[in-house]
């Protein structure tokens, strides 16, 4: 077995054990309420073998020594030496914790405290907007957990001793395994959690094709956004694709409405490695009230999201003048977002940016408002690059198809690229796949931009002007297929050889019966 084949085996067993693992222990919750409880403890392991870690390896400092120095000189240490941004008293670790548990002392206020004593360590910081109340969603009291103050307790220290039976370092490996096990803790919770999971997560293979797509021709870029953040999962994809060719990023931003999930966002930033000085998520409403960042127009270089599909919002009359949607002369409607999401998306990139949105198909064609936006984008800024149709049953809590709308503001012709990528896929009991090899055919077309027949066009602004700017990808890249000639002669023939074979069987099956003597000779 090669070396990565023992990667995949081994990551497989480590997924099962996590699924088996939040199945057996989550009770009377369903999926979406019990991940915060595994998720957050999961990662106050992360910061607790952290910190442990960074002590010993960087400064020598074993955890015995951490218990004898004084705790106000560790904190500062650990802040400003290590810029950890955060510290948990040795009596607070995860460690200390399962010490307690199985010496049979542990109580549901042990890890109340371990949360504030790491939230309090923050306070005055400047980690404190991103690192702070990270565990204000894990409810200890909630009445899911145990009619009893005890029982609650015994299916917390259930859960810490499960998690801490997991080894996330069982091999020598390169990739992030505690990053890729979160990861795919949250997906799984995501697949199970109905509607409600297309506000927190986006597909890792849709996120992976997001990534490749803005990061196509990049190594090195500043800033990278999405303005609809979810859990962060697509800007990590973004990062991670920058490492892959050893480049790199000065800082990551993000914005998410639900603060539940912006919460998680950080989380998984800190473990999937991305130090708290490089990245700022941001509870709010986007386009109501844009972070400082989010509102400092024409700085990011890279941007990705997945913005809720064609959900209502509520512009005032201050928007018609707001810089973002003022361009094309009319706002968005009322009951569709879309083109909201995407006008903040495309100011908030710099001169060179470029950016990856998911859609659903309606942007490309619906009339009123919508189409004005589209042919403003399209013909009087240039901004349209390329459209996406990606396969029906991709997402959590819809089924309906999407597309991806790429955005450049250096774009160089007047074309726009057209993939229908809508039949290539794996077919799954829930959710429909992209497989790597429907990613790299994505991705080989819009490289080049060739022509491929039933599967990419790339078309001029004369047919998209013919076609009054309506984008709806069928009218550039035509699937039909042909049905075979049917010979009706053949058909006829076969249906009386069929017949006869039929009653030929009859005979054979009346015989059998009549020598059982379930039917009598006439």
């Amino acid at each position: 077995m090669s070396d990565i084949e023992l990667e995949q085996q081994q990551k497989k067993e480590l997924h099962t054990k996590l699924w088996k693992m939040a199945n057996s222990l989550r009770g009377n919750m369903d999926a979406n309420e019990f991940k915060d409880y595994i998720l957050g403890l999961i990662f106050f392991r992360y910061v607790c073998e952290h910190e442990e870690n960074e002590f010993q390896k960087r400064l020598h400092i074993s955890l015995d020594d951490m218990y004898k120095r004084d705790a106000t000189q560790c904190r500062d240490v650990a802040i400003v030496n290590l810029g950890l941004g955060y510290f948990i008293e040795p009596k607070h670790l995860f460690k200390a914790l399962v010490k307690r548990i199985s010496n049979g002392n542990f109580e549901l206020e042990h890890l109340s405290n371990a949360f504030k004593n790491y939230s309090d360590s923050t306070k005055g910081q400047v980690s404190e907007d991103q690192l702070s109340g990270l565990f204000n969603d894990v409810n200890l009291t909630s009445d899911k957990l145990g009619k009893t103050y005890k029982e609650k307790g015994e299916l917390i220290a259930k859960l810490i001793t499960a998690i801490d039976e997991i080894n996330f370092n069982f091999m020598d490996s390169k990739i992030d395994l505690l990053g890729d096990a979160y990861e795919y803790l949250i997906g799984q919770f995501a697949a199970s959690a109905g509607k409600k999971a297309g506000e927190f997560y986006t597909p890792q293979q849709v996120s992976k094709l997001l990534s490749l797509l803005v990061t196509n021709d990049l190594s090195e870029v500043k800033y990278i956004s999405d303005p609809a953040c979810g859990s962060g999962s697509l800007l990590i994809q973004v990062a991670d694709r920058l490492k892959e060719k050893n480049g790199k990023y000065i800082h990551i931003y993000g914005q998410e409405l639900n603060t539940t999930t912006c919460n998680l966002a950080r989380m998984n930033m800190l473990v999937h490695n991305v130090n708290f000085n490089k990245f700022s998520i941001h509870q709010g409403d986007t386009l109501k009230a844009p972070s400082d960042e989010q509102r400092e127009y024409g700085r990011m270089d890279v941007v990705v999201a997945n913005p809720p599909f064609s959900a209502s919002w509520d512009p005032n009359s201050t928007m018609e003048k707001d810089e973002r949607f003022s361009g094309a002369g009319k706002l968005a409607p009322k009951s569709y977002a879309d083109y909201a999401f995407v006008e903040h998306m495309v100011n908030s990139l710099s001169a060179t940016g470029r950016m990856a949105v998911v859609l659903p198909h309606g942007p490309l064609f619906r009339s009123g408002a919508e189409a004005v936006i589209r042919q403003y984008l399209v013909e009087t800024r240039n901004y349209l690059d390329t459209i996406i149709g990606l396969p029906a049953n991709l997402f959590y809590g819809t089924s309906i198809p999407a597309c991806i709308c790429v955005f450049k503001k250096d774009k160089k012709d007047r074309n726009v690229y057209f993939i229908d990528a809508s039949k290539n896929f794996e077919k799954g009991k829930n959710q429909n796949l992209l497989r790597d090899e429907d990613i790299e055919k994505i991705i080989d077309a819009y490289t080049t931009k060739k022509e491929i027949e039933k599967y990419a066009h790339s078309a001029t602004i004369e047919e998209l002007k013919e076609n009054d700017f309506n984008l709806n990808i069928p009218r550039y890249v035509d699937t039909f297929e042909e049905e075979e000639e049917v010979d009706i002669q053949q058909v006829m023939a076969d249906i009386k050889k069929l017949e006869s074979e039929r009653a030929e069987l009859d005979v054979q099956i009346a015989g059998y019966l009549k020598e059982l003597g379930i039917i009598k000779e006439e």
